[in-house]
């Protein structure tokens, strides 16, 4: 396993949801309980797994209809490693926002009302 060597809010909630799940979970529910978009979640999730933190799978799942989902888990050393990089963030002071909760957004292009 390789540690990761950029640590961002994003991926500390990425690692916050996969642990909450205690097992494999596919994508689109951490992209739920996150609040990110597909576009930062599913980047994040393959950059973990190349780096030995995750394992990923396809579902086996005949009673379910519709595409098999991508399910993800991680390896012994990826969970631990997740622990102790979250509990080093928050006793540092640099914990993410609570799971679940609307990402601040640009006020960019907003209209002003008086």
């Amino acid at each position: 396993m390789e540690p990761l060597t950029r640590i961002t809010v994003p991926t500390v909630d990425v690692l916050n949801a996969l642990i909450a799940h205690e097992g494999p979970t596919w994508g689109l529910a951490v992209i739920r309980d996150t609040g990110r978009l597909p576009g930062t979640v599913y980047p994040l999730l393959e950059r973990l797994e190349r780096l030995g933190w995750l394992v990923s799978s396809w579902e086996e799942s005949p009673e379910r209809p519709g595409p098999r989902r991508r399910l993800y888990d991680f390896t012994a050393e990826g969970k631990q490693a997740s622990i102790a990089l979250i509990a080093a963030r928050a006793q540092n002071g640099k914990s993410s926002l609570p799971l679940g909760k609307p990402r601040p957004t640009s006020s960019r292009g907003a209209v002003a009302t008086s």
